[in-house]
């Protein structure tokens, strides 16, 4: 299993951030093929014991690597990916990695 986190930071208008992150992002990343699930914190991610959250992080989880990149090179993987620029305005990092399970 592969996953990416998206860490989104505090954006200028958490209100407009919803808005588009609900009604324009997911349903743009539930298209992307391959993606195997998704998920969304329900509210601000701490970081660390000594403070600080990301604003949402969200976890995009692939069966391989090659199902990662492939839908990301999709159509849709490429609407979800520039959509990004359009309400994360605190910035977005990216997490990649493989998993298993122990």
């Amino acid at each position: 299993m592969i996953r990416t986190f998206v860490m989104y930071g505090a954006p200028e208008d958490p209100a407009a951030f919803a808005r588009h992150y609900r009604d324009i992002h997911i349903p743009l990343v539930r298209k992307m093929p391959r993606l195997a699930g998704c998920e969304v914190s329900t509210g601000p991610a701490a970081i660390g014991p000594d403070g600080g959250e990301h604003h949402l992080v969200a976890i995009l989880s692939y069966a391989s690597r090659a199902d990662m990149e492939a839908a990301l090179a999709s159509p849709e993987g490429r609407a979800a990916v520039a959509d990004v620029a359009n309400f994360a305005t605190g910035g977005a990092t990216l997490v990649t990695a493989e998993y298993e399970s122990i």
